[in-house]
């Protein structure tokens, strides 16, 4: 998920939409802008991975709010998770610097508020749009299955 920009409904909306999926793990690609928001993610039933979108003014708070179920890093974030290496940054740009390492599997990132879904060279490229709906008023979020490497927008 990316850019909830403080919609609660959305982000309770996105919460039970992880959770019923049995989701393992759940990556914020930024831009949560305030504590409160980021709180209600503790509602999840997985951890949380997360990065600083340009929005993000109150970094401290959301880290507090964020602590005791997950990890918000300035970006980007690398980490393997089911022998995948992934990587996850706010911005897209630019995306030749990360790409041209050829060393990551996943590409997550957000700011855009388009979802996308592309392959280029060895990497899966996953925008999942915008989760708190503001600008498109569509109300999306990625699902990725590590095991087959398919990953489809979800309308929330």
């Amino acid at each position: 998920m990316s850019d909830s920009h403080d919609n609660i409904v959305a982000i309770r909306d996105a919460v039970r939409f992880f959770n019923d999926s049995g989701c393992n793990l759940v990556i914020h690609a930024g831009d949560f802008i305030a504590p409160f928001a980021a709180k209600e993610l503790e509602g999840l039933g997985c951890p949380l991975k997360a990065v600083f979108g340009n929005c993000d003014g109150e970094k401290k708070g959301l880290e507090k709010a964020i602590q005791p179920f997950g990890l918000i890093k300035k970006a980007p974030l690398s980490f393997e998770y089911e022998r995948l290496v992934f990587l996850v940054s706010h911005l897209n740009s630019p995306p030749d610097t990360y790409l041209a390492r050829q060393k990551y599997d996943v590409f997550i990132f957000g700011h855009t508020h388009k979802p996308e879904i592309r392959q280029e060279k060895n990497t899966l490229l996953i925008n999942p749009g915008e989760t708190g709906g503001w600008l498109t008023g569509k109300n999306t979020v990625a699902l990725f299955d590590p095991i087959s490497r398919e990953a489809e927008i979800i309308n929330l």
